[in-house]
């Protein structure tokens, strides 16, 4: 291979390298991959709508699938704590017998991160006696801790509690 011949190689190879190393670099900077964003404060109130919804089915299955397998559950008109797909079932097939219908009154939504975030505040649930057909009122304190897992966002922690001074 001639000396002029051998400059000429060294010069495709290095162009090449060159070119490669500057598309990699731009290909990297256009959003290859963007990092994830945090949901909004709105995001997260919302999916108590979603939640509430739920409710509105009268499907204990459909209202337990917005948790997450491991989640924990402190009920309202409950005094055992659920900590498993079946006993939030449970609880709801009770809770949806009074047809309730829940309403934020006050809320406070802390993003924690790209995955999980907490909603917290003073809901209120119009729950009809099944037998009488009589209405009531009942406020309650809240906390939903949601994590976004497999891309769903899921409830990993309800408290919620009758307010103390009614």
């Amino acid at each position: 291979m001639s000396r002029k011949n051998r400059i000429r190689a060294a010069f495709v190879v290095a162009s090449a390298l060159a070119t490669a190393a500057t598309v990699s670099v731009g290909v990297s900077q256009a959003g290859g991959t963007k990092p994830p964003r945090e949901p909004s404060k709105k995001q997260i109130a919302g999916l108590f709508d979603k939640w509430n919804a739920a409710l509105r089915t009268g499907d204990p299955e459909k209202v337990a699938d917005l948790y997450a397998k491991d989640a924990v559950l402190l009920p309202t008109v409950s005094n055992k704590i659920r900590t498993n797909h079946a006993e939030i079932v449970d609880y709801f097939e009770h809770f949806l017998q009074n047809k309730p219908v829940g309403k934020k009154v006050e809320t406070i939504v802390n993003v924690l991160d790209t995955n999980s975030a907490i909603d917290t505040g003073v809901y209120e649930f119009t729950l009809t006696d099944p037998k009488t057909g009589a209405e009531r009122v009942v406020e309650a304190r809240y906390t939903y801790e949601y994590e976004k897992r497999g891309g769903k966002w899921l409830i990993v922690n309800h408290h919620s509690s009758v307010m103390p001074e009614g």
